[in-house]
């Protein structure tokens, strides 16, 4: 690997931003896709550039094949580079406690956020991050980025509100929030009067979770995981 290639990719690491190795097998020149750039030895044609940067967002390393077939075809091995995946739960309540272990199993750093002391605790989450500034404050300190996810879980609007607010005009990929369809009609009004734009609006995945039935914290943290995934995977999460 050449030294500018090198020194490129562990600055992007660093600063946390993603970045793809790209490497063509048959000439050993290498590529650094970035999700708004490009830099290295060659070029990538616009199909083959799509495809790296869908790999980038998939964190999927692998091979990419010419149509030609392997042997006369162009091979490149595409090795993605990505911060971490963060879910940020806002609500240290009993759904939280289920969901910040099935997500760090997933892969996610957690972080649970809420002011209220005596529910933000280690001893109900042991092992997590947990922040106790208003939501908000907390959101925007932890710098959303487009591998972030945000569930809100208080039912309480003077917490659930204000996250909101940040969140959907952040590049997160998920924005999830805990409710009836009746408790979120008026959440959307009270957004709506805070300025918020309908497709704002249309980017809250609620009420929560996939429609599995679920029933119990457990259940229905198992619900928005998935639906967080299916997201995510662009499974299709209605």
């Amino acid at each position: 690997m050449k030294r500018d290639i090198t020194e490129r990719l562990l600055a992007a690491r660093k600063a946390g931003r993603p970045v793809a190795l790209v490497t063509d097998l048959g000439t050993g020149l290498q590529t650094l896709v970035y999700e708004d750039a490009i830099h290295g030895g060659f070029g990538l044609e616009d199909d083959r550039l799509a495809e790296v940067r869908d790999r980038l967002r998939q964190d999927r390393s692998g091979l990419i094949t010419d149509p030609e077939g392997e042997e006369d075809g162009v091979q490149l091995f595409v090795q993605t580079h990505n911060p971490p995946l963060r879910l940020l739960v806002v609500g240290a309540v009993h759904i939280a406690q289920a969901l910040a272990p099935l997500a760090a199993l997933t892969g996610y750093a957690v972080t649970v956020i809420d002011p209220r002391g005596s529910f933000a605790t280690e001893s109900r989450f042991p092992g997590v991050s947990l922040h106790d500034s208003w939501p908000d404050e907390a959101l925007t300190e932890l710098k959303i980025d487009n591998r972030t996810a945000v569930v809100t879980l208080t039912h309480d609007p003077k917490l659930d509100d204000p996250a909101l607010l940040v969140a959907l005009r952040s590049p997160a990929f998920y924005v999830g929030s805990l409710g009836s369809r009746r408790t979120h009609a008026k959440r959307l009004e009270r957004l709506t009067e805070q300025g918020v734009t309908d497709a704002e609006l249309a980017r809250i995945h609620a009420p929560v979770g996939l429609d599995i039935g679920a029933v119990t914290p457990a259940e229905i943290a198992l619900s928005v995981m998935a639906q967080i995934t299916a997201v995510r995977r662009k499974a299709g999460a209605a």
